[in-house]
């Protein structure tokens, strides 16, 4: 099986012919080794110069793209986009914070945050390397510890240089303002839908929701 060139290998490869040609050239016709020589100098030389203003090298992956990647497969979108829980994620709010919580005997309800860029309602006022931290290490700018249903034990395997990218991609969203319920203590009531473990003798089916 072949390996692909990327567009740097067949730009170095383009380069080393023109200057090696370049030099036969000059060492076989010889009556016309100065016009030769100065052909072979500019085209190298164009060469160099489209080197120089190409863009990144086809293939190489930007920490927004490796972020839109992890995010996308862990997947982040179940617990922090409207809808997901429910059978409908609104994608014109991607990431901006559910409406289904999680029940943590003893100590309330969660309901995953708004993760978009927002000011008032998301990240836009963490840096990256907060972001990060909460992400592998749970803990918030703030020095709060993030509650149980996120699953940090898991992203502690993250490398740091991922956790980076997810956070690049995260502030590389549309921000979308929207505060979600909570969180909530054991002796409150919750004002949106609850995920709960219930013993089979305690379980009744949720009535369909209305169209």
């Amino acid at each position: 099986m072949k390996a692909a060139c990327s567009r740097g290998d067949l730009l170095e490869s383009v380069i080393f012919y023109a200057l090696l040609s370049a030099k036969l050239i000059i060492r076989i016709v010889t009556g016309r080794a100065v016009l030769t020589n100065k052909f072979s100098a500019c085209y190298a030389a164009a060469v160099l110069l489209a080197v120089a203003t190409a863009g990144p090298v086809q293939g190489a992956e930007t920490a927004v793209q490796r972020g839109k990647y992890l995010v996308s497969i862990i997947p982040c979108t179940d617990c922090h986009t409207p809808g997901t829980f429910l059978g409908k994620p609104d994608m014109k709010r991607y990431l901006g914070g559910s409406e289904v919580g999680f029940e943590v005997p003893g100590l309330g309800v969660f309901y995953g945050p708004n993760i978009t860029p927002d000011d008032e309602t998301g990240l836009g006022k963490w840096t990256k390397e907060q972001i990060a931290a909460a992400i592998t290490e749970g803990k918030r700018p703030d020095g709060r510890i993030l509650a149980p249903p996120m699953p940090v034990e898991s992203f502690k395997s993250l490398t740091h240089e991922d956790a980076l990218a997810i956070a690049a991609y995260l502030k590389s969203l549309p921000p979308i303002k929207n505060k979600v319920p909570g969180p909530f203590g054991p002796s409150e009531k919750p004002t949106s839908f609850v995920y709960q473990v219930l013993p089979p003798d305690h379980y009744t089916p949720t009535p369909t929701p209305p169209k």
